[in-house]
């Protein structure tokens, strides 16, 4: 009982900082996938829960200059050899990759963690690229006749990784005009009420 005691206890002092660390590193993880200058809103203020046409909800982080969406940020994860890869793909509002990170992975050392932007600069490649740059057909390693570099040794990481870009850059296509919705905030009106008087009231 004591040593169940101390485990809650500790969990309710660490909560909130470990919340704040997580909240830290998702925002830095934004900033390299959302250039600050094509935004003057805080990302992690207002995310969005978005209903897309497969019926899955996307939690998605919007650039704003004003109200005009100028891109937006989500999260995807795939299956890579040592687990669920989990990564962020930054678009511009015409579609095009403004960056790509791995939030979290379990993939080989010295092999599959080459996703890792602080390992190599491979995922950096995806910068500038779309849907149609190139083809979709090409969105592929070049071992399944694709235009992107595998690792030697590890295919399976980077292959997963492709394909999930990939499938980011289509859930975009088939979901862009909800996600590039205007971003005004729509207020609740307040009703006047006023007291009715009797006849006999004064004024």
């Amino acid at each position: 009982m004591i040593a169940a005691a101390s485990l809650v206890m500790g969990n309710v002092a660490t909560r909130d900082a470990i919340g704040e660390r997580r909240a830290e590193d998702l925002l830095a993880s934004l900033d390299q996938v959302i250039p600050s200058a094509i935004h003057d809103n805080d990302l992690l203020a207002h995310p969005l829960s978005v209903q897309l046409a497969s019926g899955e909800t996307l939690t998605l982080y919007r650039a704003l200059k004003g109200e005009e969406v100028t891109g937006v940020a989500y999260p995807m994860t795939t299956q890579g050899y040592g687990g669920p890869i989990e990564l962020i793909l930054g678009l511009s509002a015409n579609g095009e990759i403004l960056g790509v990170r791995a939030l979290a992975h379990t993939e080989t050392p010295g092999l599959g963690d080459r996703i890792d932007v602080h390992r190599d600069e491979w995922i950096r490649g995806f910068d500038g690229l779309s849907l149609g740059k190139p083809p979709a057909e090409r969105w592929a390693v070049k071992k399944d006749g694709g235009d992107f570099d595998q690792f030697s040794g590890a295919t399976i990481t980077p292959r997963a990784v492709v394909g999930a870009i990939k499938q980011g850059l289509e859930l975009f296509r088939e979901n862009r005009d909800a996600l590039l919705a205007s971003a005004v905030i729509q207020e609740t009106p307040i009703e006047k009420t006023s007291a009715k008087q009797s006849s006999g009231d004064q004024p």
